[in-house]
C-alpha cells in the first residue's frame, strides 16, 4: 500500500498546481494581513483585525516577546515575495517598510525573536535588492540608498545593551528598544535564544565592516560552549547569564536548544570559520552518543526506529517521553551535514504524527502515543525538512508529503482572513493568531518544494536559509572579515577555509548523487514505515 501511494513519478501538471496552491496560500495570508492588520504586527485571522504588543499585560510574553510594534508580518514576508517572483509587491513592501517602520519604540522584545524575524529579514531583502545578478526578476528599488541595511544596523544597536553587564557574556533575553535592558530583567535565558544570533549579527558586521556585532554574538556562543558538561559534552536548555549555572538541565533538539546547533553549522557554511565547524562536529557526535535511541541504521536491521530524546545533560539519562514539533527541523540540518539516511528516518516519524492529526502537536508523547501540548501554530519545521530532503534525494515521496501538508493546512487552518493556529490538533479548534513565520517559512518552503524551476535552484547562486527561512547568498564577501582578531589572543586558531574547500552538502551540484533506481522507490522500506505508523497509533 505504501508503494502504491507514494512511489512512481509525480506528474508535472500536479506539481505546477500545488506550486500555485502554495503561492495562493501565501497571497491569501499576506493580502489579508495588508488589508486588515497592517501596520500592526500580526493578523488575527478569525476576527480580521490587527494586533500589536499587549500593553495591558507586560507579562504576556507569548505576544510581547515577538510583537514589537514594527509591522512584523510585513517585514518577515519580504523575501518570500522575492522568491515567488512578485517584484511589484516586493518593491511596494520595501518602500512601505522604509517609509513607515521605526524601531524607536517603547517595546520590550526578545533579542532572539527580533534578530531572526526582523534583523534577518531586513538583511535578506537588502542582499536581494543589491544583488547585481537579480536572479528573481527585477527586485531593485529606485534610488535605493541601503536603507534596509541602515534599519538593520539601528535595530542591532538597540539590541546591544542585552550583551552588557552580563558576567558570562551570554546576553539578557529581552531588551527595551528605547531604554535598554529593563531593570527587573530575568537573569535566565535559553541556549537557543542566546546562542543563535551569529548568522544575522555576523552578516551585519561583514556588510558594515564593523566587528562589534559578530564579536558579541560569537562571545555568547563560546560562553555557552564552555559550559557544556565535561563527561557528556551536552548543554542544558536554560542558563543563568551571571553565574553560568544551568537552571534547565534538559538536553534535547527541540525548544530552547534547536537553533543553537543549527547556527554552529550555518555560521561555518557562511563565514568559513573552522572553529564553528569543530564545535558543530563535536556537538553532533555528542547528540548521536547520548540523545539518539533506536536501531543503528535507518534502513536496515532490527529494533525501534531512530528517535532523539530529551536527556539530563549531566548523566545522559532520559528526562521525559515527549518530543516537540520544533525538533522536526533536525532532519533538514542532517541533510546539510550529509547524514541523509538518518534524516529520512527521523523525518518519517514526524510525518507519521502529521498524518495522524493533520498537524504537528507542539509536544507529542511517544510513550502515550498522544499529544502532551495539543496546539499547532502553523510551524514550518516539518515542511522545511521535507523540502531539504527532496532537494537532496529528488524522491517524489517528499512531493507527496508536501501535498499532504498543504491539503491539511487548507482543510483545517484556513480562516475567514488568512490561516489560524490550531488550538487543539485532535478537535481542530482554531485560535485567533497567524504567526509571521507562516508567511516567511511555511509558505516559502512549500512553494519551493513544488517550484523546481525557481531561480533559487537554477541561478547558480548558492543560498542558505536562516532559522526564520530568510535567504542569504553564500558569498565570498561574507568569508572575508575585515578584522583579524575576532577575540583577542585567538588569531592563530581562527583558520579560514577557502570557499572552494568548503564541501558543503547543500550545494545543488551535490544534490544529484542519489542513484536513479532509488529515486522512485520509497526512501524508507515499507516495513519500517509501517513500524513507525504503528508507533504513533496510525495502525
Amino acid at each position: 500500500e505504501y508503494e502504491r501511494r507514494y512511489s512512481g513519478a509525480f506528474p508535472p501538471q500536479l506539481r505546477a498546481r500545488l506550486r500555485d496552491a502554495a503561492r495562493g496560500m501565501f497571497v491569501f495570508g499576506y493580502d489579508s494581513y495588508m488589508q486588515h492588520a497592517f501596520p500592526r504586527d500580526e493578523l488575527d485571522p478569525l476576527h480580521c483585525r490587527g494586533r500589536g504588543p499587549d500593553r495591558q499585560d507586560p507579562t504576556n510574553l507569548n505576544i510581547n516577546d515577538v510583537l514589537g510594534n514594527y509591522s512584523l508580518t510585513l517585514i518577515d514576508a519580504l523575501d518570500t515575495l522575492a522568491v515567488m517572483g512578485n517584484s511589484s509587491e516586493f518593491q511596494k513592501a520595501v518602500k512601505l517598510v522604509i517609509d513607515t517602520v521605526s524601531f524607536d519604540k517603547d517595546s520590550t522584545v526578545q533579542v532572539f525573536e527580533a534578530t531572526i524575524r526582523v534583523l534577518g529579514s531586513l538583511l535578506s531583502a537588502h542582499i536581494i535588492i543589491t544583488d547585481t545578478k537579480q536572479p528573481f526578476g527585477d527586485m531593485t528599488i529606485k534610488d535605493y540608498d541601503n536603507e534596509l541595511l541602515h534599519m538593520a544596523h539601528d535595530l542591532a544597536v538597540r539590541l546591544l545593551p542585552a550583551f552588557e553587564n552580563t558576567k558570562t557574556g551570554i546576553p539578557y533575553p529581552r531588551v527595551n528598544l528605547k531604554k535598554g535592558v529593563p531593570p527587573d530583567s530575568n537573569n535566565e535565558t535559553c541556549t537557543a535564544g542566546a546562542g543563535s544570533l551569529l548568522v544575522e549579527f555576523g552578516i551585519l558586521s561583514r556588510l558594515l565592516g564593523d566587528s562589534t556585532f559578530e564579536w558579541v554574538a560569537r562571545r555568547a556562543v563560546k560562553a555557552l560552549w564552555s559550559l557544556r558538561n565535561n563527561n557528556t559534552g551536552l548543554l542544558g536548555n536554560v542558563v543563568n547569564i551571571q553565574t553560568g549555572h544551568w537552571v534547565g538541565k534538559q538536553s534535547g533538539l527541540g525548544a530552547g536548544s534547536d537553533s543553537f546547533y543549527e547556527y554552529l553549522l550555518k555560521s561555518y557554511i557562511l563565514f568559513g570559520e573552522k572553529e564553528d565547524l569543530d564545535m558543530f562536529n563535536d556537538a553532533y557526535r555528542n547528540i548521536q552518543n547520548h540523545l539518539r535511541r533506536g536501531r543503528e541504521a535507518c534502513n536496515e536491521g532490527e529494533g525501534d526506529p531512530p528517535l532523539y530524546v530529551n536527556v539530563n545533560m549531566f548523566t545522559g539519562q532520559l528526562m521525559n517521553t515527549w518530543i516537540d514539533s520544533l525538533q522536526a527541523f533536525f532532519p533538514g540540518l542532517q541533510v546539510l551535514i550529509g547524514d541523509v539516511e538518518d534524516a529520512i528516518c527521523l523525518h518519517a516519524f514526524y510525518y507519521a504524527i502529521w498524518k495522524r492529526y493533520g498537524a504537528l502537536p507542539e509536544r507529542y508523547n511517544w510513550q502515550l502515543q498522544a499529544p502532551d501540548v495539543p496546539f499547532y501554530p502553523l510551524r514550518p519545521e516539518l515542511v522545511e525538512s521535507t523540502y531539504l530532503l527532496y532537494q537532496a534525494t529528488k524522491n517524489p515521496f517528499y512531493l507527496h508529503v508536501g501535498m499532504d501538508i498543504l491539503q491539511s493546512l487548507e482543510k483545517y487552518t484556513k480562516a475567514k482572513c488568512g490561516y489560524a493556529t490550531l488550538h487543539h490538533v485532535v478537535e481542530k479548534t482554531k485560535e485567533d493568531r497567524m504567526e509571521s513565520f507562516f508567511l516567511s517559512e511555511t509558505c516559502k518552503y512549500l512553494y519551493l518544494l513544488f517550484d523546481e524551476e525557481n531561480p533559487l535552484h537554477k541561478s547558480g547562486n548558492k543560498y542558505m536559509f536562516t532559522t526564520e527561512g530568510h535567504i542569504v547568498s553564500v558569498d565570498e564577501r561574507f568569508r572575508n572579515s575585515l578584522w583579524q582578531d575576532i577575540l583577542p589572543g585567538e588569531e592563530d586558531s581562527a583558520e579560514k577555509i577557502k570557499p572552494n574547500e568548503l564541501k558543503a552538502v547543500n550545494f545543488s551540484s551535490n544534490c544529484n548523487r542519489v542513484p536513479d533506481e532509488r529515486r522512485y522507490l520509497l526512501p524508507l522500506k515499507s516495513n519500517y514505515m509501517r513500524q513507525i505508523d504503528r508507533m504513533v497509533g496510525l495502525i
